[in-house]
């Protein structure tokens, strides 16, 4: 501790960030985990970036992009863009990326995502790519943005044999800071990238080297900010944050993020014969959840009640749906209507934030609920899920930082196992929206689509999450407005 507090802060330039979560691959073609996005935004250059004050797209590693037709994009290259090793970018490293994704023998987290909708890329001209889809899909230019990282052509192919693990542990990226070390686990050591190019959305890096340290227990965490060990921490709990704070040794801010809250109730009867396969029953739950209440004091922050099987700020997201009001009396009204019998338990199964879902057991049961709370794991919750044996679950959602409701809603009401309410007419509605580019047609599909899951009390949601930061009065570090921490963003306070 006393090594690392000597050599954190502005004096070094070294920005020392904490996490709760092990990073265990640096390469985020094969991770998913919020700490990997935020390292990859760090270390990895896409073809194109969302502008988080718009929700537009804006080019990158891309210069421009043109629709040829419906299912073709045309998309041109920035010169002198160059890899950490060296190496200059082409369109020859555009087009060995995408392929690396889509060949089966990859098996990158991101294939799933991209072989849904891209057939094809081809190479044009030294700067040039065209990208061939398999069919209509609004979304293209957001997955190049979010989800793709350009890598170096052949960078997988190590002694002329498939690699999957080659970029693990020191990625060859395109992004402002370079990997100096990194020890799996423990932490990864960045350095700015000097020649990183001009022009980039994300700009000259201000500071010059970012340490990640895992450090999984808050109380760890609070030593550590209080004796200068770390400069910025984040996702903490309200009372630790607020706790900290009130030292005067950190700053405490929230931010809004793109992560919502539900319980999804089992309306189709996946798991058998039950009282939630009346509507009036799901109903009931919703007026009995006094989601106002769980934001403001269990979550705190800017976190919001919720309303929709969405989030409000993204694309689609139509508020002008039924909303369910908190009102107990109603609530029991409509249980005794469905012949509701107490006798017949709910099990609410749940695996993160146990007093939210304490308190929505508690407020089920005020209700006349008979719930029974089993919070475990989220392995054994997909589990039993997939297997058909949940009747109701608290869950949650990131939406991948997309803020289109294209992102919960064909994984929710699509054909997944996580759609227990399989309203053949909602996903239909969900196809279609991304099936066309007319975004007034979508917005209305959507709209369509969200009327009847909340008419039909498909879901309770919750609440959207709020984010607490923690960091150094020296650190100007700006609130994301989508929960996702761009700590290049980052600079010291002038003195």
């Amino acid at each position: 501790m006393a090594t690392t507090a000597a050599w954190a802060g502005p004096d070094n330039d070294t920005l020392v960030v904490a996490f709760q979560r092990e990073v265990v691959n640096l390469d985020y073609l094969y991770t998913t985990s919020q700490e990997h996005v935020i390292l990859s935004d760090l270390t990895d250059d896409r073809l194109f970036d969302v502008d988080t004050q718009t929700n537009e797209i804006s080019p990158m590693l891309a210069t421009s992009y043109q629709y040829v037709d419906d299912t073709t994009i045309d998309v041109t290259l920035r010169e002198g863009a160059h890899f950490h090793s060296g190496a200059p970018f082409s369109a020859d490293d555009v087009v060995y990326t995408y392929n690396w994704v889509l060949s089966p023998d990859s098996g990158t987290r991101a294939s799933g995502t991209v072989s849904r909708w891209l057939k094809s890329v081809e190479k044009l001209g030294p700067y040039q790519v065209r990208f061939h889809l398999k069919d209509v899909y609004p979304l293209a230019l957001r997955d190049m943005a979010r989800r793709i990282p350009i890598r170096r052509n052949g960078v997988y192919e190590v002694d002329g044999k498939p690699d999957r693990g080659a970029q693990a542990l020191h990625p060859d990226g395109l992004g402002p800071y370079r990997v100096e070390s990194f020890e799996p686990g423990q932490r990864a050591v960045l350095v700015r990238f000097d020649d990183y190019y001009a022009g980039s959305p994300k700009g000259r890096a201000a500071i010059g080297r970012i340490v990640a340290r895992t450090i999984p227990d808050w109380g760890t965490q609070q030593a550590e900010l209080m004796s200068g060990g770390v400069d910025w921490a984040y996702d903490m709990p309200l009372d630790v944050a607020q706790s900290m704070a009130a030292t005067g040794r950190a700053v405490q801010e929230a931010g809004p993020s793109l992560r919502v809250s539900f319980v999804v109730l089992d309306a189709a009867g996946v798991s058998g014969p039950s009282p939630l396969t009346d509507v009036k029953v799901r109903r009931a739950l919703n007026y009995a959840v006094n989601r106002k209440a769980i934001a403001e004091f269990l979550v705190g922050g800017v976190a919001q009640p919720l309303f929709t099987a969405c989030h409000p700020t993204q694309f689609g997201c139509s508020q002008d749906v039924p909303h369910y009001a908190y009102d107990l009396k109603k609530a029991k009204a409509l249980l005794d209507e469905a012949g509701y019998k107490k006798t017949d338990s709910l099990e609410l199964w749940a695996y993160r934030d146990r007093a939210v879902a304490e308190a929505v057991a508690a407020d089920l049961s005020a209700a006349g609920v008979n719930v029974k709370l089993r919070y475990g794991q989220l392995a054994s919750l997909d589990r039993a899920r997939a297997d058909g044996k949940i009747r109701a679950y608290i869950g949650s959602w990131a939406n991948g930082g997309t803020a289109d409701t294209a992102m919960i809603a064909r994984v929710h009401f699509g054909d997944t196992d996580r759609n227990l309410s399989r309203n053949s007419q909602v996903a239909q509605l969900v196809t279609d929206a991304e099936r066309t580019n007319d975004k007034t047609r979508r917005a209305d599909l959507y709209h369509q689509a969200l009327q009847i899951i909340a008419d039909q009390a498909y879901w309770i949601p919750l609440y959207t999450y709020s984010v607490n930061y923690l960091m150094s009065p020296a650190l100007d570090f700006p609130i994301p407005p989508d929960g996702l921490p761009r700590l290049y963003e980052a600079r010291w306070k002038r003195s």
